[in-house]
């Protein structure tokens, strides 16, 4: 499943060179009362909340074979191999991964820990009068180039990374602009840290880390490490990167001190998703991340190997072949061998090109029968921004109404469920569940709720009939009623005097037409044949002159004590099943349940029956959620979402979303953009209201949520500094809070600061957190501890093929 994800970084730089993502803007920010987050949960939550089983295969060593090639899907070949510039992408990170020191991993649970790989300890050694960390490194740990690592490396990477030196074009620097001084401990094999100010997310710092030659100058750093390492120190080492075919192939370090790779190589084929389906079918791939139609076709292919069909079967049942009637086949055949040439011969060429789409689809099923799907949750969640820059969503009840109209469960459950994966929407912006610092703080905002989402918007000024201007002098409710009573009756008593004065005239009697008949003869008529002033209940259209005007709701409307503009007897009426409409969907008989469960419509009665002349027409689920206004604007929100092939689910996601706003009264304009410029020129330039999009979970969000969320900075040319902040929306107290987090050594402070900062950030309203993403990988079977890894970082070294099960004799733990 293609879906956008932001670009990563833990703060971005702000030297002139990376200071580009600004834009005008005036932003309000909320007070918040300190009651909101009562409700913050104990650090226990983390442990209750469970991660996402991992679904990878795991085996021991020494049930996987030595040897072998595997082919691994990449999205694209890394435009640097620098992970600590802006340009790094996923690619840039699985090849750091394979071949650079990583001193912490992540574990299933998110979760850092120590990698005996490379450190034999690492602790906090000192706190006052400042903070040092003594690492000890493992004495076996080598580069390529036989070097041993050590404090140079540590040193190099700090003073590249620290902001000091402008000439590295850096695209992250935080943690390092905290160190003081490092040096050399006992020995050479000891490296000692001292802070300027305390850190708590120490462990996120030099990983990975690369060799003093890459870090040691900034040409080195900027253009030199963006096409080759100069020395490597992981499982892998950096083979080639072959560009025209689009592979980066990694081998097995020889001077790997660890556990020795299984792998003799793992070759990285850039294969956008979109190919994918192709690409595993025709052989050329081993393992993938996948979409859901590559996913459910693979479940074909093995549902019908378990049945017995083969390829060519399996084409005829559900592929190619499937459409092939035999009455079809019979025509087909008589006009493929029939007097007209000219037509049996493009009957023939049909054929034809039928036979091979059948045998290549046949060839294709058989093939994929041999993956498994594996999956899991990502560590990402996908959020929808609103931006908060200007316009509407500048203002935080708009923002909070938006929010509470949305079913972030409906929304989890269309995405989740039909994988068979847990569909609980993220409780926290900065944590997914089962990492320490998660806790659901979504209560400082609320659960979907239409009432609550009207009234937040009628206090903001958004009322039905408010995109229309009111004329000078129009008069309201009773007042209006008894005015258009009062003309109304003198009208009528005008016509009877000029009525009388003319039959006097012409000599007939009151109460006689001039043709001789009755008044009561004409009641009499009357009775069988007049239809005026008659409502056919079900027979309402829109546009139908008998309809009665919408009524207004909100600040102006029946549910503030203020008069409707309509005649007095019909206010009652039309207030009660206005309210009655209401209650429907706040109790999810709304557009924002319907694609869940079945919209009933409302009771209007049988069409065509009648009803006593006089009833109001019921009010009409279109009138009840008319489009809102203000100030003779309607309030419509630009909907920005990606066009590519791959994004089909999130534009689903985006389907139902604008429904679900269109239930509360706001309208949505969807501007479906190229994938190329969704982020770069809309998102990151605030060219937008709406956007879904993902961020990667973290494991130390003290330091690397904080340039998501921070307060956006007025700079010097009056444009304003977002760093990664796309929603623009941030307060004072949030970055406080961020600050306090980072600063403290005590872990469960730390933590509990952060959950604080979670429930302003859901109480400002800039993103709403809706579903953790599937992660869908296609594995050939015999591949194992590869696949859908969850939260948990890889390990390279042990992903490999299955002993066949003949072998005989355990192999050594290598």
């Amino acid at each position: 499943m293609s879906q956008f994800g932001a670009p990563r970084g833990r703060t971005c730089s702000r030297s002139p060179r990376s200071r580009t993502l600004r834009s005008v803007a005036t932003l309000t920010s909320a007070v918040l009362a300190v009651t909101v987050l009562a409700g913050c949960s104990s650090g226990d939550d983390a442990d209750e909340a469970q991660a996402a089983a991992q679904d990878n295969a795991p085996a021991k060593r020494d049930a996987v074979a030595d040897g072998g090639t595997l082919r691994w899907a990449v999205d694209a070949l890394p435009t640097t191999l620098n992970s600590f510039q802006a340009d790094a992408d996923g690619t840039t990170a699985r090849i750091a991964g394979a071949v650079l020191p990583s001193l912490y991993t992540l574990d299933g649970r998110g979760r850092p820990q120590l990698n005996p790989d490379y450190l034999e300890s690492a602790r906090v050694v000192e706190t006052e009068p400042k903070q040092v960390v003594l690492y000890k490194l493992n004495q076996q740990a080598v580069w390529s180039d036989g070097r041993e690592l050590g404090a140079p490396d540590f040193v190099a990477q700090w003073r590249a990374l620290s902001g000091r030196d402008t000439a590295y074009w850096t695209a992250r620097n935080s943690g390092y602009e905290r160190i003081e001084k490092i040096e050399r401990g006992k020995n050479d094999l000891e490296v000692r840290v001292t802070f300027s100010k305390p850190y708590a997310d120490w462990q996120s710092l030099f990983t990975p880390l690369y060799p003093k030659q890459v870090m040691g100058s900034p040409a080195a750093f900027n253009d030199g490490a963006r096409t080759t390492l100069k020395a490597t120190a992981g499982p892998f080492l950096l083979k080639s990167i072959d560009r025209g075919s689009g592979d980066v192939t990694l081998a097995r370090n020889p001077r790997w001190w660890g556990q020795s790779a299984k792998l003799d190589s793992l070759v990285l084929k850039a294969v956008p998703r979109a190919d994918r389906a192709a690409a595993l079918a025709a052989g050329k791939l081993d393992l993938a991340e996948i979409d859901r139609s590559t996913a459910e076709r693979i479940a074909l292919a093995l549902r019908d190997a378990r049945a017995g069909r083969n390829g060519a079967q399996a084409a005829l049942a559900h592929g190619p072949g499937s459409a092939i009637t035999p009455s079809k086949a019979l025509k087909s055949w008589a006009l493929a061998y029939g007097s007209d040439e000219e037509k049996a011969e493009e009957v023939q060429a049909a054929r034809q090109k039928n036979q091979q789409a059948i045998a290549r689809y046949a060839s294709e099923q058989n093939t994929l029968a041999g993956f498994v799907v594996r999956k899991s949750l990502e560590p990402s969640y996908t959020q929808l921004s609103l931006n908060g820059e200007s316009g509407a969503l500048a203002d935080e009840r708009v923002r909070r109404a938006v929010a509470r109209a949305i079913n972030r469960q409906e929304l989890a459950e269309s995405v989740l469920k039909p994988l068979g994966l847990p569909a609980t929407p993220p409780g926290s912006h900065l944590a997914l569940a089962g990492q320490a610092a998660y806790a659901d703080s979504s209560d400082a905002l609320g659960d979907q709720d239409t009432k609550e989402a009207r009234a937040l918007l009628a206090d903001a000024g958004w009322v039905p009939g408010g995109a229309v201007r009111k004329p000078a002098g129009t008069k309201d409710g009773a007042e209006a009623g008894s005015e258009a009573e009062k003309a109304e009756k003198a009208k009528k008593e005008k016509t009877e005097q000029e009525k009388k004065a003319e039959q006097e005239k012409k000599g007939t009697k009151p109460g006689e037409k001039a043709d001789g008949s009755s008044t009561d003869a004409k009641k009499k008529a009357n009775d069988t044949a007049s239809d005026e002033g008659l409502y056919i209940v079900g027979d309402d259209k829109p546009g139908d002159p008998r309809a009665l005007p919408a009524p207004v709701i909100g600040a102006a409307g029946p549910e503030n004590g203020t008069g409707i503009l309509t005649p007095a007897p019909a206010a009652a009426r039309q207030s009660a099943a206005l309210l009655a409409r209401a209650e429907a969907l706040d109790t999810g008989a709304g557009s924002g349940a319907q694609a869940a469960h079945p919209v009933a419509k409302p009771d209007r009665g049988a069409a065509g029956a009648y009803a006593p002349l006089g009833t109001a027409a019921p009010v009409t689920a279109p009138q009840a959620t008319r489009a809102l206004g203000k100030d003779g604007k309607e309030l419509s929100l630009r909907f920005v979402l990606p066009s590519g092939p791959g994004s089909e689910a999130l534009r689903a996601v985006g389907d139902r979303i604008v429904r679900m706003l269109d239930a509360v009264g706001i309208r949505t304009q969807v501007t479906k953009v190229s994938d190329d410029s969704f982020f770069k020129d809309h998102v990151a330039a605030g060219d937008y209201d709406l956007a879904l999009y993902s961020w990667p979970a973290s494991a130390f969000p003290a330091t690397d949520a904080r340039p998501i969320f921070a307060k956006p900075e007025p700079a010097s040319d009056g444009s304003l500094l977002v760093e990664q902040n796309y929603s623009r929306v941030g307060t004072d107290r949030i970055d406080q809070l961020f600050d306090q987090a980072a600063g403290t050594l005590d872990e469960e402070e730390s933590r509990e600061l952060v959950r604080q900062a979670d429930a302003r950030i859901w109480a400002a309203a800039g993103s709403i957190p809706l579903y953790q993403r599937p992660q869908l990988v296609a594995a050939k079977a015999e591949i194992v501890n590869a696949g859908a890894w969850g939260l948990a970082a890889p390990r390279y070294q042990d992903i490999g093929f299955k002993k066949p099960e003949s072998s005989k004799g355990a192999e050594r733990n290598r």
